[in-house]
């Protein structure tokens, strides 16, 4: 007998960081199950590309750029899905800042700011405007891209991991404070994952050799890997999953 728990027809999601690896995955496989998908990323270009791409393929979807180190940018993406669409269903949040590898006492202020203001500030703003929309709907879900490195720090990667640290306990934050209102926020915590966004993992073989023998699968994962895990937590099939990290990693954490 069909199972329609992963149907989500007539649902309203929007995906930060969607004009490319992890986050595009999750905005097709969303449309392919009949979400009406708004790609975002910083760029409109971009995100206009994949939108195209998913309309081309039979799905619905937009495209609407947003930095969410802006907060004003937030601001507005939210006045406009209000206007357009009246409701969310869904937030991904994606999009994600790693603009320094290297030794922790070598961190700039820049640096360190740029990565605290999107991976932190953004992630709780935009799960505040879309928990509110939510609240006044009657429910929805949020899931936020975290990281095996929130739970042990990556090489390097310092501040990057500190913040996503953060994003899982944002993460159970909302889901304790939210349930009341029918929503649901869940988190992915993906592995090694080959994405432009990973390249210098992957350009630095010395790093790269470690890592990937430090994996029970001896591999790492591709970008539309991570994608079903988000269909999962954003569907009925998960209607009774909140406050959980899911991880993706190949056995990495086990």
């Amino acid at each position: 007998m069909a199972t329609h728990l992963f149907d989500l027809d007539g649902k309203i999601a929007l995906v930060t960081g969607a004009s490319r690896g992890i986050g595009e995955e999750i905005a097709r496989l969303l449309a392919e199950q009949g979400a009406h998908v708004i790609v975002s990323s910083r760029k409109q270009a971009e995100c206009q590309a994949v939108a195209d791409a998913i309309v081309e393929a039979g799905g619905s979807a937009e495209a609407l750029a947003c930095h969410i180190g802006e907060l004003e940018q937030i601001e507005a993406t939210f006045a406009c899905i209000s206007e357009k669409h009246g409701r969310l269903d869904i937030l991904v949040n994606n999009a994600a800042a790693n603009p320094y590898m290297g030794h922790i006492l070598d961190t700039d202020v820049a640096a360190f700011e740029k990565t605290v203001d999107v991976n932190i500030r953004g992630y709780f703003f935009m799960s505040v405007h879309a928990g509110r929309m939510m609240r006044e709907q009657g429910g929805g879900a949020i899931v936020n891209t975290a990281s095996v490195n929130g739970l042990q720090p990556g090489p390097m990667q310092g501040i990057y991991s500190i913040t996503k640290a953060a994003v899982i306990n944002m993460t159970k934050a909302f889901a304790k404070e939210c349930a009341p209102f029918n929503i649901r926020c869940n988190a992915l915590l993906p592995g090694l994952t080959r994405t432009r966004f990973a390249g210098a993992l992957f350009d630095n073989k010395g790093i790269y050799d470690e890592v990937v023998k430090t994996i029970p699968m001896h591999r790492h994962a591709e970008p539309a890997e991570m994608a079903p895990a988000v269909l999962y937590l954003v569907s009925a099939a998960s209607s009774y999953t909140t406050g959980e990290c899911i991880v993706v990693d190949g056995g990495l954490t086990a």
